[in-house]
């Protein structure tokens, strides 16, 4: 069976903003594409347009969104409509039969049952084909192409029977004077349409009862996008298209290849892959010269070199990119590159990055990417110098907007810490400086760089913050007191998504160190294993209210260890770096058997970009990466029968519990 008949791109779907079972969208996109599309079945929750339970469809869905934490952009919907058009989503949807939609990476079939039409869709790297066909009823047959948000203009040209447009939908003060601009050729004869007033949206009249299409996007310029069309969609059909999507596809999630002992094994391990190579989108194009071209949101101005976006550091430095470093040597060199680019461009290095900076989630984790890819010989010289210039100036830079660089590094290098009486999440904000250091001093290392020194002393900042009476990383103000009226339970205030029971063991560089302020491993075991005894209950504290992610943690029976969330990720897998091999191996085999399947409620908690996708395709492979900017990884026990990545067998239990990356065989 091909790898692509295992993925259920629906994994995780099943989501609401008060409870997430991976917050995902079931998107047809090629890997690292610029264009995705889903159904959107009701637009009225939001960012949540998309639930697998509805029985309804408001249109197809040109989406960027890689969260709906952080919304869309550039968005637009393509909907056929037949009898009189309506333009609004209470007015225009219509009920469709989820069970006979076809939703896969490669193509995406839905059913409109108010006007009987069948939509059909194949992406392509930036924009997608796709035919409509509607039953002979008599009535009027229509394409709508609609606004999501934003200032959207289109026109129809009948000569060459293309509509050409433009939409400025994106978040407000992340892209100023960001549009997307978009050109749908169509073939066979059409009707004059119409121009909606008011919204800049057009019903396109069929002529007949089929229409086929060709759509691309631009995020420079209607001659760009024209270019792209020419460049990724001319003179090839439907279904040529559709095969060289599968083609792609298959090439990717064939790079592991794996025996379980259950079909639904492989089917979450697959659907897994697949999340792997959503993300980051590319966000560049190429002239007819064949030159990289793309949009700078610091100044709206169009400039050389490649870009990606769509990617938030804080969750996919754990897991996705270093799998990445794996499974996708090749593509990972450019997605470096473009997300240089964007400091070459003036601006700082990203941190959460949807077209402009996000700025969600705190600290400067892209270090973690870099000191990876560094330690693993994946930057030229070149690139590294400049990755470590852009360190260096978030590691040491205020900057007056709070979405770009550390926040509180000016306090962090005044008092090795950031106070709690200064900045909000003061516990992370240090830990993640502490962690951020290290990566700077192992990239200087590789360059030979005499800063090394200087940020390995700072990469043990984290000794600041640790109370030996309670066992927990704690806020302490600019006098040098810890907080007072303390509780491990209580969530936010100076802890991230979390409380000192999930925050207080992120010292990957130096377990060690951690250990010792414990009182040696030994200790340091007794408190992990009390993490996973203490029930899951929490105190909303200075969140005010219940979020998500409390829920998530109180769902299942792994005591304070919020696997749902990032930052327990590497938690239990530090039993075996301490010693006890079978606590990991018991922990992450009943996470991976409990918590994890191909369902719409497949996942425990935000898959985030590919990250918790990443964490179970380790854990299935029986290995963890459990300090990024580090060539090792941590053994666990194989979950799969075997594996074969790059048509290279190797067997993790062959290994010493710790991995070294060129242990790893080498790809054919």
């Amino acid at each position: 069976m091909k790898k692509m008949e295992l993925v259920r791109v629906k994994q995780g779907t099943a989501s609401t903003r008060r409870f997430s079972s991976g917050n995902t969208l079931p998107l047809t996109q090629l890997p690292f594409g610029m264009a995705s599309f889903a159904p959107q079945t009701a637009s009225n929750r939001g960012n949540w347009f998309y639930h697998p339970d509805d029985r309804c469809l408001e249109g197809i869905r040109l989406t960027h969104q890689p969260s709906p934490w952080i919304g869309d952009y550039g968005g637009l919907l393509l909907m056929p409509q037949s009898g009189v058009p309506e333009t609004e989503p209470a007015r225009r949807w219509s009920g469709s039969r989820p069970e006979e939609q076809v939703l896969r990476p490669d193509y995406l079939r839905a059913g409109f049952l108010r006007s009987g039409a069948v939509f059909e869709l194949t992406p392509v790297q930036r924009g997608a084909a796709f035919r409509v066909r509607f039953p002979e009823d008599g009535r009027r047959a229509y394409l709508s192409v609609l606004p999501v948000g934003g200032d959207f203009v289109c026109a129809w040209d009948p000569d060459r029977r293309v509509l050409r447009g433009s939409t400025s939908h994106c978040p407000p003060g992340r892209a100023e004077g960001f549009r997307m601009y978009f050109v749908l050729e169509v073939s066979g004869e059409v009707l004059p349409g119409e121009s909606l007033s008011g919204t800049g949206g057009y019903h396109l009249a069929l002529a007949g009862r089929e229409l086929e299409g060709r759509l691309a996007i631009s995020y420079i310029s209607p001659e760009q996008a024209a270019e792209n069309l020419r460049q990724e969609l001319a003179g090839r059909s439907f279904d040529a298209l559709r095969e060289q999507a599968a083609d792609r596809w298959e090439e990717v999630l064939s790079r592991v290849e794996v025996e379980t002992g259950t079909q639904e094994e492989l089917r979450t391990f697959y659907s897994c892959m697949y999340r792997l190579f959503l993300y980051p989108h590319k966000c560049y194009e190429r002239t007819a010269d064949g030159e990289a071209l793309h949009f700078c949101p610091r100044d709206s101005s169009v400039r050389k070199g490649v870009r990606y976006t769509d990617n938030g550091f804080w969750d996919t430095f754990r897991t996705s990119f270093p799998l990445l470093t794996i499974l996708a040597p090749k593509e990972l060199p450019e997605i470096l590159e473009g997300f240089l680019q964007d400091y070459r461009d003036g601006s700082p290095l990203p941190w959460w990055s949807s077209m402009g900076e996000a700025g969600c989630m705190p600290s400067s984790l892209i270090d973690a990417v870099i000191a990876d890819a560094a330690v693993k010989g994946l930057l030229p010289r070149e690139s590294l110098e400049t990755a470590f210039q852009g360190m260096l100036y978030h590691a040491n830079t205020a900057f007056p907007e709070r979405r770009f660089g550390r926040n509180g590094v000016r306090e962090y290098l005044q008092y090795g810490y950031v106070p709690c009486d200064k900045e909000p999440q003061s516990v992370n904000l240090t830990l993640d400086a502490a962690y951020g250091d290290f990566c700077i001093a192992q990239v200087a290392h590789v360059l030979g760089r005499p800063e090394e020194a200087e940020y390995r002393r700072r990469a043990g900042n984290y000794r600041l913050l640790f109370d030996p009476e309670t066992g927990f990383m704690r806020a302490r103000d600019t006098g040098g007191g810890f907080r007072p009226e303390f509780s491990p339970l209580r969530w936010g205030g100076e802890y991230t998504e979390g409380g000192a029971w999930q925050s207080s063991f992120f010292v990957p560089h130096d377990l060690e160190g951690l250990a010792a302020l414990h009182g040696g491993r030994e200790a340091l075991l007794r408190k992990l294993r009390q993490m996973f005894d203490t029930p899951p209950v929490y105190e909303v504290g200075e969140y005010g209210t219940e979020i998500h992610e409390m829920t998530e943690m109180a769902a299942v029976d792994f005591g304070q260890c919020a696997i749902s969330n990032q930052p327990s990720f590497h938690v239990p897998y530090l039993f075996a770096a301490l010693g006890s091999q079978g606590e990991t191996d018991f922990w992450v085999e009943k996470i991976c058997r409990e918590l994890f399947s191909s369902a719409d409620d497949g996942f425990p908690g935000d898959e985030d970009n590919g990250s918790m996708a990443a964490w179970y395709l380790f854990s299935c492979l029986g290995l963890y990466p459990l300090c990024p900017g580090t060539p090792v990884y941590i053994k666990g026990k194989k979950l799969v029968r075997s594996a074969r990545i790059h048509g290279v067998e190797w067997d993790p239990a062959g290994f010493d519990r710790w991995i070294p990356h060129d242990a790893l065989p080498v790809r054919k």
